[in-house]
C-alpha cells in the first residue's frame, strides 16, 4: 500500500512537472495496483492522450467520468463527459462527441448550484457555429462561455472562449479586434497559466488563425513559441506534430523547401503517432513544395493524403491542375472553395483564384477578386496581405492592358515580398514586373527582371516557376542560346532533340554516361522541363536543332 502510495506521488509530482511519460508510468502503476480516485484518473488519461495513446485516454477519461458519478460529484463528472466530447470531435468522430456533449449538458442542466462547465458545455454549441458559417451567433455564444468562465475564474474557459471570440471576429472581417484577442489568449499560455490540454489547443488555433489573416510575423512568433512549448515536452505527441505542419508552412515561404519536407514528414510521423490534427498539415505542406518543384505525381499523393483528414487541399489541388494545364478543372475547384469558404479561408484563397481566373481568360471575374483582396488589404496594414494584394492587382491591370499601373502596383509587391523573406512570391512577381515593362515597350528592363526572377526559381528549384521565366527570357526569333545554358549542355540537348540515347551521346561527345546524364539533369532543372520529350519540344521550338 505504502509502495502504492508512493508512487501516486511521484506520478502526481512527474504530472505537475510535465514529465509525460514518467506520469504515466507511475499513474498506470498506481492504478494497477489498487485503483485511483476520479482526478488522479483525470492526469492519467490526459498523459495518455498527449503521449498519443488517444484510445485507452477516452478510455480512461470515461471511468474518471463513472467515478465522480459514483462519488456524487456532478461537475467532475460533466467536466470529463465535455472534454470527451472536444477529443472525440477534434478526433473526427462527431457522432460519439455530440452523444458525450449531450450528456455534458444534461448534468449541467441537473446541477443545484451553478459552475464552470455551464461554460465549458457552450463550447461546441459555439464551434458548430463558428464553421457552420455563423460566426456572429458563435461570437455571442462565446461571450456567453466567458462570462461564466469569468464568474468562477476559470482561466482555461476563459482562455476558451476568447480564443473562439477572436476566430469568430477574423471571420467576421474585424481583423484588428481578432488579432487583439488572441494576442491576449497567447499571454495566458505562454504565462504557464493554463493546463496542457487547452494550451495545445490555443497555439494550434492561433497559428493557423495568424496565417489566414496574412500575419507572418505574428505567426512566425508564436511558432517559435510553440516550439519552444513542444521542446520542453519531449515526450508530448499531441500538439507537437501540429507544431512540425508549421514549421513546415513557415520553412517553405522563406524559401527552405528542404527543411520544410523535413518537417512535414515529422508531422506526418507524429500524426500516425496520435497528433490526428496534424494529419492535413503535414501532407498539405509537402504537398506545395512538391507542386512548386514540379513534381505533380508526388504532390497529388500528398494532397491525397491531406484530404484524409475531411479538410480539402486547397488552393494547392487548383494550382496544381493549373500547372497541369488543366484549367477548366482548376477554375471549377477554386471557385467552388472560394463559394464555400468563410471570409477568413475565402481571403486566404483569393490570390489563388486571381491567378486561375486570369489563365481561364475571366479577366472581369479576376477583377473582382483583387478588388475584395485589396479592401481587405486596406483595411488591414499587414505586409503579406498588401504585398498579395499588389500582386494581384497588378497582374490584373497586365491583363487589362494597362501595363504603366501594372509596373508601379507590381514593384511595390515585390519589394514587400523582399522584405518579408518570401523569395518564390518575390521572383513571381518580378516576373510580372518583366511582363509589364516589355508590354511597355521596356525590353531592356524586362530582360534584367526575367533573368533575375530565373536565378531565383533555379535557386529554389523551383523547375516549372524557371521554365516560365526562361520562356519570357528567351524568344524563338533568338538566334543566340537560352542564356541558361551551357555550350556544352546545347550540345547535349541538341543531340536529345535528335532522338539520341545517354550512350550515343556520350560517344559522340567523348563523356562518360554518368556526366551525359549530370547535363541532362541540370537541362531539366534549369529550363523547368520534366522528359526528353519536353526538352526535344523547347529545342525545336527555340530553333536550337541546327
Amino acid at each position: 500500500m505504502a509502495s502504492s502510495e508512493a508512487g501516486l506521488d511521484r506520478g502526481r509530482s512527474a504530472f505537475e512537472g510535465h514529465r509525460w511519460t514518467e506520469a504515466f508510468e507511475d499513474l498506470l502503476d498506481a492504478d494497477q495496483r489498487g485503483g485511483l480516485p476520479a482526478p488522479d484518473l483525470e492526469r492519467l488519461a490526459t498523459v495518455e492522450i498527449l503521449t498519443g495513446k488517444f484510445a485507452s485516454g477516452i478510455d480512461t477519461l470515461t471511468r474518471a467520468h463513472e467515478e465522480y458519478l459514483v462519488v456524487g460529484d456532478v461537475p467532475g463528472a460533466a467536466r470529463c463527459a465535455g472534454w470527451i466530447g472536444i477529443h472525440l470531435m477534434n478526433a473526427g468522430q462527431l457522432a460519439r462527441g455530440t452523444g458525450w456533449f449531450a450528456r455534458a449538458g444534461r448534468l449541467a442542466a441537473e446541477l443545484s448550484e451553478p459552475c464552470a462547465v455551464e461554460g465549458l458545455v457552450l463550447l461546441p454549441t459555439a464551434l458548430g457555429m463558428l464553421y457552420g458559417g455563423n460566426a456572429e451567433g458563435a461570437r455571442r455564444v462565446f461571450a456567453d462561455a466567458l462570462a461564466v468562465g469569468e464568474r468562477f475564474q476559470d482561466r482555461d474557459l476563459i482562455s476558451l472562449s476568447l480564443l473562439g471570440t477572436g476566430q469568430a471576429s477574423l471571420m467576421l472581417g474585424d481583423i484588428s479586434a481578432g488579432l487583439g484577442l488572441l494576442d491576449e489568449v497567447m499571454v495566458a499560455v505562454t504565462a504557464g497559466e493554463l493546463s496542457p490540454v487547452p494550451s495545445g489547443i490555443i497555439y494550434c488555433a492561433v497559428i493557423g488563425s495568424c496565417h489566414l489573416a496574412y500575419d507572418l510575423r505574428r505567426a512566425l512568433e508564436w511558432t517559435a513559441a510553440l516550439d519552444r512549448w513542444c521542446g520542453g515536452r519531449p515526450d508530448m505527441v499531441l500538439y507537437s506534430g501540429q507544431c512540425q505542419a508549421h514549421r513546415a508552412e513557415l520553412y517553405r515561404l522563406h524559401g527552405a523547401w528542404n527543411d520544410a519536407v523535413s518537417a512535414a514528414k515529422k508531422a506526418q510521423q507524429l500524426s500516425e503517432a496520435g497528433d490526428y490534427q496534424a494529419l492535413y498539415g503535414g501532407y498539405y505542406q509537402q504537398g506545395e513544395v512538391e507542386r512548386l518543384r514540379g513534381q505533380f505525381a508526388a504532390a497529388e499523393e500528398c494532397y491525397r493524403q491531406a484530404g484524409r483528414s475531411g479538410y480539402e487541399p486547397q488552393p494547392g489541388l487548383a494550382l496544381l491542375k493549373l500547372a497541369r494545364s488543366d484549367i477548366p478543372a482548376a477554375q471549377a475547384l477554386i471557385r467552388r472553395a472560394a463559394d464555400a469558404a468563410d471570409l477568413g479561408t475565402r481571403r486566404h484563397l483569393l490570390p489563388a483564384l486571381v491567378e486561375i481566373e486570369l489563365a481561364a481568360g475571366d479577366t472581369a471575374a479576376a477583377r473582382r477578386s483583387a478588388d475584395e483582396l485589396a479592401a481587405v488589404a486596406q483595411d488591414r496594414g499587414m505586409p503579406m496581405l498588401q504585398a498579395a494584394s499588389c500582386q494581384a492587382g497588378g497582374a490584373v491591370l497586365l491583363a487589362e492592358g494597362e501595363p504603366a499601373q501594372a509596373q508601379a502596383v507590381l514593384r511595390r509587391g515585390w519589394t514587400l515580398w523582399r522584405e518579408l523573406g518570401v523569395p518564390f512570391e518575390a521572383a513571381r512577381c518580378r516576373t510580372l514586373v518583366g511582363q509589364a515593362c516589355r508590354a511597355a515597350g521596356d525590353d531592356d528592363s524586362a530582360e534584367m527582371d526575367f533573368e533575375a526572377a530565373h536565378a531565383e526559381f533555379l535557386a529554389l528549384g523551383a523547375a516549372p516557376a524557371a521554365a516560365w521565366a526562361a520562356s519570357l527570357q528567351y524568344a524563338p526569333a533568338h538566334d543566340a542560346p537560352p542564356e541558361p545554358l551551357t555550350p556544352r549542355e546545347l550540345e547535349v540537348l541538341r543531340l536529345v532533340a535528335a532522338g539520341k540515347a545517354n550512350r550515343a551521346i556520350a560517344g559522340e561527345l567523348y563523356l562518360s554516361e554518368k556526366t551525359v546524364a549530370r547535363h541532362i539533369s541540370n537541362i531539366f532543372l534549369k529550363l523547368g522541363l520534366q522528359s526528353r520529350v519536353a526538352a526535344t519540344r523547347y529545342a525545336y521550338d527555340h530553333g536550337l536543332t541546327a
